[in-house]
């Protein structure tokens, strides 16, 4: 990081200060909230992986960091003075999905600041927002990016007890609405999304039964299959609806904190339960046919069966494998027929 970076970060977090010693401001209320500010029900004490924040009035100016966190607060319709900036399973190249995009839309809200994480957090550009809260409650944030970002703001990380990456799109609602004073409403809006799962779940007959698995196969590489544990929303979503989880996804997420393991390809036989193979690459059928000329790949009887649904890289439907507060109603019956079409691309 450069110097001058560093020495401008300085001078943004000594201005916001006095903001995370109240937990509010004065200016640009109506950029964040649909609704006039009540502190009714605040203060509000938040139990997190870092300890315990506390929000002592009812925030006017949110700001959100890492993966979904913004869709939290527009679901229940606050438009954030800043969220992050979309980097993977944007189409348009603007920064913003496009389910966010059309609820942007439907609150008649202009696209709040967007973060750039490539490199990491950027701490200045959050400064820069004057949040009277940073949501992160769907994150990986580490204790050194937590006590910086509480200098700026009070704020929330992913739940006690959890681990990085690893919270279910119900507690990120959970954590998220209760800092914002809306716990009520965001256990409606849990029931709502479940809903809606379920009823997507229900027409697509005979994928409640199967056992799928999120991989990563690199085609140059087949010596290895990655896959996403239990700890990761793609798998842990499928486990909240009541679907059946692979053996080897099992074993590994009882092993590990981390969201995403690898093992040899000599152990194919560990995937022989598996009935759906979900991958991400380009759908031009090569990678079906690579998989299953491979010896040892070839042995797992999902893959020998064409049982592989490949997930464009870098699309939104894509990145609405990995389930968000707007991304269920925007495409979930979609994504089941996909899934539960095997075979197949998008």
């Amino acid at each position: 990081m450069r110097v001058s970076r560093v020495l401008g970060l300085a001078a943004a977090i000594a201005v916001a200060i006095p903001l995370a010693a109240c937990s509010s401001s004065s200016s640009g209320g109506d950029e964040a909230s649909s609704g006039t500010a009540s502190s009714e029900g605040f203060p509000v004490v938040i139990e997190h992986a870092y300890g315990e924040t506390t929000v002592v009035e009812k925030p006017e100016r949110v700001a959100t960091v890492a993966w979904a966190n913004h869709e939290v607060p527009l679901a229940l319709g606050i438009v954030p003075v800043g969220m992050s900036k979309a980097a993977w399973g944007d189409d348009d190249g603007d920064g913003v999905l496009p389910w966010v995009d059309e609820k942007l839309e439907e609150l008649g809200a202009e696209t709040p600041v967007l973060f750039d994480e490539t490199d990491g957090i950027d701490f200045e550009a959050v400064a820069d927002t004057k949040p009277d809260v940073i949501l992160a409650g769907y994150s990986g944030l580490t204790e050194e990016e937590y006590d910086t970002l509480s200098k700026i703001a009070p704020v929330v990380a992913y739940p006690a007890g959890g681990v990085a990456w690893g919270t279910s799109v119900e507690d990120m609602i959970t954590i998220n609405s209760k800092a914002l004073g809306l716990e009520t409403e965001g256990k409606q809006l849990i029931a709502d999304l479940d809903a809606q799962s379920r009823d997507a779940l229900d027409a697509n007959a005979g994928l409640a039964d199967k056992k799928v698995i999120f991989a990563f196969i690199d085609p140059s590489d087949l010596s290895k299959v990655g896959f996403y544990t239990s700890h990761d929303t793609r798998p842990g979503f499928l486990e909240g609806l009541g679907m059946p989880t692979p053996t080897i996804v099992s074993e590994e997420t009882a092993k590990t904190d981390a969201f995403y393991v690898e093992v040899s390809s000599e152990d194919a036989e560990r995937f022989e339960d598996v009935d759906v193979f979900v991958t991400y690459g380009d759908p031009d059928g090569k990678l079906v046919a690579q998989l299953q000329a491979d010896p040892l790949l070839s042995k797992i009887p999902a893959i020998a069966a064409g049982d592989i649904v490949i997930l464009e890289d870098s699309t939104p439907r894509a990145a609405s494998a990995n389930p968000s507060p707007l991304s269920v109603p925007w495409g979930i019956g979609d994504y089941f027929a996909l899934l539960n079409s095997s075979s197949a691309t998008e």
